[in-house]
């Protein structure tokens, strides 16, 4: 039985992605944990940088009790978002330097709200690693498959988190996740 969603973990590696049918449309995003836990999310609308966002800020708030918490990331936008970007929009008033808004602000709030949470916990910050998507990198392909799936019931505006935190199966990510022709979504 793995350990409850708030209960203390030492270390713990995480695989986030993303996924739109077209961009912008219909949106998904998950991770997916080393032990196979998950959580994918959908948005009737949304962009492909929506849903890495999203899977970046579920991961780390799902995991705020996680001491060394790695998130792997095949989304260098969210990655450089998070490491750097997001504090400099802030710092500019949440403008881009030709003087328009931010784009997906909202989302960029919450993930600094995340960030501050753990350095309040006296947590050390998140590791962001970067992984090369839809080359083999099995914890990436099941976050992939999850964000897919999601954006599928996107398209039926649905719009829903799914996780087996609260009562679904974990996966089996010691083997690759299915595949077909059909469950390709278009992706960055």
């Amino acid at each position: 039985m793995p350990p409850a969603p708030d209960s203390p973990l030492d270390r713990y590696t995480v695989a986030t992605d993303g996924a739109c049918k077209g961009n912008p449309g219909p949106a998904g995003w998950a991770w997916v944990g080393e032990d196979g836990q998950w959580a994918a999310g959908s948005l009737p609308s949304g962009t492909n940088n929506i849903g890495e966002l999203l899977g970046l800020l579920h991961a780390i708030r799902d995991h705020q009790h996680v001491t060394q918490l790695t998130v792997q990331a095949d989304s260098k936008y969210a990655i450089d978002t998070y490491s750097s970007w997001m504090d400099g929009h802030a710092r500019r008033g949440w403008v881009t330097s030709a003087k328009k808004p931010v784009a997906n602000r909202e989302i960029l709030e919450q993930l600094m709200a995340a960030r501050e949470a753990r350095r309040a916990a006296g947590l050390p910050p998140v590791v962001l690693e970067h992984v090369r998507g839809h080359s083999g990198h099995r914890l990436n392909s099941w976050a992939d498959e999850r964000a897919v799936r999601a954006a599928q019931h996107a398209a039926k505006g649905e719009e829903l988190i799914w996780t087996s935190h609260r009562g679904l199966e974990p996966l089996d990510v010691t083997v690759d996740p299915p595949r077909s022709a059909g469950d390709r979504v278009g992706r960055r």
